[in-house]
């Protein structure tokens, strides 16, 4: 029975980070159409402000403003900052290249987490998961491509975003056991909604027509929504378990891809996502046997 209850709780932490894999992309969509007008720092503002303000609007009612008390506030401010410099880089890298190519790359995001769990959570890993981390590594290479002309600066910042995630994934699952998933997943834009007031003055451009305010609202209540997704999920399971299951995010990016930009990644674009997604399936599979 006990066995039974374990099962049941991993089932809907995958459940719920499958979520964000269809959320995401749309936001990544509408962030990369938003960044060929706005400041990629305007963009994470307003991911990271609209967040805040569907977030309160949804669960005051529901929770009352005890939600917005934390037993771990330096660790809260940690995952915001985490949070908005991912976001922030991964918008900007996608203005440069095709968000399927930023997804691809992205999903090094959960083999990653592998060592910071060990580090920082004392998650055990063996020998065989730190060698799929190196062959999700190799994948990674494939879809890059360094030292071709097909290699771009920015996919690099796209790297930088999926490591700042994966520190991002590894707090959350720190701090679920202390506060709740509401309390974390307001704490999660704080620093990108007000930290960023300092500076937004000097990026600001007021949106041209009513979509484009639509698009910059939309951008918040996707992120506040699979953000919540991303802390629901790790407090049902280990992050290393359910980190894998965001290669949701590459099938999302594919169609979202194609069907704003009319991109399709190609033969070796496919091959190294395959790898990617095989070395993270078989970290979650093979931790799962643990549990």
């Amino acid at each position: 029975m006990i066995a039974g209850r374990v099962d049941r709780r991993i089932l809907f932490g995958i459940f719920f980070m499958c979520g964000t894999g269809l959320l995401f992309p749309v936001m990544g969509g509408l962030a990369k159409i938003l960044g060929s007008d706005y400041s990629s720092l305007q963009v994470s503002w307003a991911r990271a402000f609209g967040h805040i303000v569907f977030m309160l609007i949804f669960f005051v009612p529901k929770f009352g403003l005890r939600m917005l008390r934390t037993r771990r506030l330096g660790t809260q401010m940690a995952r915001s900052a985490l949070l908005f410099a991912s976001n922030a880089t991964h918008f900007y890298a996608i203005t440069f290249i095709p968000i399927a190519k930023a997804a691809s790359i992205s999903l090094m995001a959960p083999l990653v987490v592998v060592p910071f769990a060990w580090a920082i959570l004392g998650e055990r890993t063996t020998v065989g998961r730190m060698m799929a981390l190196l062959v999700g590594f190799a994948g990674v290479v494939i879809v890059i491509r360094p030292g071709t002309e097909l290699f771009h600066w920015a996919t690099l910042l796209v790297l930088a975003s999926a490591t700042t995630y994966a520190l991002y994934q590894v707090l959350t699952r720190m701090i679920s056991a202390i506060d709740s998933p509401e309390t974390s997943a307001i704490y999660s834009s704080i620093v990108g909604s007000f930290g960023m007031l300092l500076v937004l003055p000097f990026v600001w451009t007021t949106p041209h027509n009513p979509r484009d305010v639509f698009y910059f609202c939309c951008l918040g209540v996707l992120g506040g929504i699979g953000h919540y997704f991303v802390a629901r999920a790790l407090t049902y399971a280990p992050a290393n378990i359910v980190s894998p299951f965001q290669y949701m995010q590459l099938i999302g990016s594919v169609v979202v891809g194609y069907l704003f930009f009319g991109d399709f990644p190609d033969v070796l674009g496919w091959v190294g996502a395959a790898i990617i997604v095989g070395a993270g399936l078989y970290i979650g599979l093979a931790q799962s046997r643990r549990v």
